[in-house]
């Protein structure tokens, strides 16, 4: 069972450290970690952004500082990403995610590998959840949590999502390059095989809730283990704010893994 810290007087942060995995100035990290000796259990933090250079981890910052206040490591990864000022895409991004989380088990760093999870927002999202479905990691995952998911990219492309950005990703549309497609889709690659967690809101008029609801039905028939949480009154960027509701229900769940 993975805890966590229930008050952040118990649990107060260091100030984070920046790693390297990787020669590319995006191939970066940044850990939280709560004071003490540890070994804590680990969140990788992936931020959204469409997967576009534009967006850095920096959006993510509130919630990993609340997750080490909680006793939870947070592990902030930057990955190459698509557009000016980029060098990402196929393969690049999932590449760098992938190097990014195994490069937990070779930090000198009070963190117990065998409690991992990842959580991500948007693109993130979608990062997080196709993380659960890597082969050949170094790092066992317990959970993924998506907020507000970009989890079919066969579908965010056919809506023309953020300008194109899944064909922009990908280097073409489903029809072009469809191999691409089913390695990179979180809802082409179920059962994820472990359990998570879905939020999303009912008023997200960035990425639609059919993602989450669609993504939960075919999870669950595939037999993962799946939850779904919908707030009617949330929009997109709600999940990223530690004070929302929709971040409480995340470390509930965390508490209850």
């Amino acid at each position: 069972m993975v805890e966590v810290g229930a008050a952040t007087a118990c649990h107060p942060m260091r100030v984070p450290r920046t790693y390297r995995y990787g020669p590319d100035p995006s191939q970066v990290a940044d850990l939280y970690l709560p004071a003490g000796a540890g070994p804590w259990p680990a969140a990788v933090v992936l931020h959204g952004g469409f997967w576009r250079a534009r967006y850095d981890r920096t959006l993510m910052a509130p919630v990993c500082t609340d997750l080490a206040a909680r006793g939870w490591a947070a592990w902030n990864l930057e990955y190459r990403r698509i557009g000016p000022g980029g060098n990402g895409g196929w393969p690049m991004t999932f590449a760098d995610v992938g190097a990014g989380i195994d490069q937990l088990a070779r930090l000198n760093a009070p963190i117990d590998v065998r409690r991992v999870v990842t959580l991500g927002h948007s693109a993130g999202g979608h990062l997080a959840l196709w993380a659960a479905t890597r082969e050949r990691s170094q790092v066992t995952l317990l959970g993924a949590i998506g907020q507000a998911a970009v989890s079919d990219l066969a579908q965010a492309s056919r809506l023309g999502l953020s300008d194109g950005a899944a064909d922009e990703l990908l280097g073409g549309s489903p029809d072009q390059v469809p191999e691409r497609y089913a390695a990179a889709s979180p809802a082409q690659r179920l059962p994820l095989g472990i359990p998570s967690l879905l939020l999303h809101g009912a008023r997200d008029d960035t990425v639609p809730v059919s993602f989450s609801v669609e993504l939960h039905a075919a999870a669950v028939a595939a037999g993962d283990a799946c939850d779904l949480e919908v707030s009617e009154r949330d929009g997109h960027f709600e999940h990223i704010d530690p004070a929302s509701g929709a971040w409480a229900t995340v470390t509930r769940w965390l508490q209850a893994l």
